[in-house]
């Protein structure tokens, strides 16, 4: 479809940055708008690490989501390529989407105090700013409309939108806001695309996910997972995964491996059950788990192990 075109329809298309504190839903509300799982979710906080793209294609829209890791202050240097990963999704955005958390009292002082919004309304190009009030089942009906009154009144946002990505509340009325806000212009990706991630990614990321499941404290920070093989068989409808489990000390291996191999057997078996239904057929799961000590502040191994 040609935008420019007399008498064609017009078609809006652009980059939507999902953008926020940790744990206030961006990852539940980039799922519940496409429809199907696409980033892992955990009642962890920074479970996302990645800039992950989650393609939404209508008749007369394509809006491309950019998830992002939570906005912290970071501890390590793999934190530190997180949070590049944020600013550059709020630099290659057509629209700002900052999502917030309606059940934390102290959310608008956040949002006040928060150098991010301060820099990106100081800019000289402006781009479009919403705020995305999330998780408004978790408050009384009577706190809805005083609490848009204060986030309006804390910066000048173009919109401020609730909505309850878990219950799936006004996500309709989203979608018709960002489009209204979209450039005019050609679809970026085919119709039929939901990511620019390929399977390998997304198996990677169901294997971690179910790692940060099982572990607590800091273990499941201090992994990261590689697909080393991923095959097809020729003769049956079977994928062979072969993947890497990667910590950063000995004591942390024999905690992931378990008592007789029973952690690593219980997330494989979690794992490939959620790799069967996102391929589609019957999947065969190895898991091996080494050390790569303090990988997380070695910038040559966070690359090399996918965090680029």
């Amino acid at each position: 479809m040609t935008p420019n075109n007399k008498g064609a329809a017009i078609f809006r298309a652009g980059y939507v940055a999902l953008v926020g504190e940790p744990n206030v839903g961006k990852s539940t509300l980039l799922n519940a708008i496409l429809g199907q799982k696409l980033s892992i979710v955990t009642p962890k906080p920074q479970t996302t690490r990645h800039k992950i793209a989650g393609i939404l294609s209508g008749e007369s829209h394509q809006i491309i989501f950019l998830d992002t890791p939570g906005l912290i202050k970071p501890k390590y240097t793999l934190q530190e390529v997180m949070m590049q990963f944020a600013g550059d999704a709020i630099e290659e955005a057509d629209i700002v989407m900052f999502l917030t958390d309606a059940s934390d009292r102290g959310a608008v002082s956040s949002v006040k105090n928060s150098p991010e919004i301060a820099k990106l309304f100081k800019a000289k190009e402006k781009k479009p700013v919403f705020m995305v009030i999330n998780k408004m089942d978790l408050i009384k009906k009577s706190e809805v409309l005083p609490l848009i009154q204060a986030f309006s009144e804390s910066y000048p946002f173009d919109e401020v939108i609730p909505v309850s990505a878990l219950k799936e509340e006004n996500l309709d009325d989203l979608k018709k806001t960002i489009v209204k806000y979209l450039p005019e212009g050609n679809a970026y990706y085919p119709e039929d695309y939901v990511s620019d991630r390929d399977e390998r990614f997304f198996v990677s990321e169901l294997i971690r996910e179910e790692i940060f499941k099982v572990f607590k404290e800091e273990v499941p920070y201090a992994t990261t997972v590689e697909i080393e093989e991923f095959r097809e068989s020729d003769s049956e409808r079977k994928t062979f995964i072969r993947a890497v489990v990667y910590v950063e000390r000995d004591s942390q291996k024999g905690i992931i491996i378990g008592k007789g191999g029973a952690a690593l057997k219980q997330i494989g078996q979690n794992a490939r059950r959620q790799i069967e239904e996102l391929i589609g057929h019957e999947v065969f799961l190895e898991l091996f788990v080494k050390v790569e000590r303090e990988w997380r502040d070695d910038r040559g191994k966070i690359k090399r192990l996918g965090y680029r």
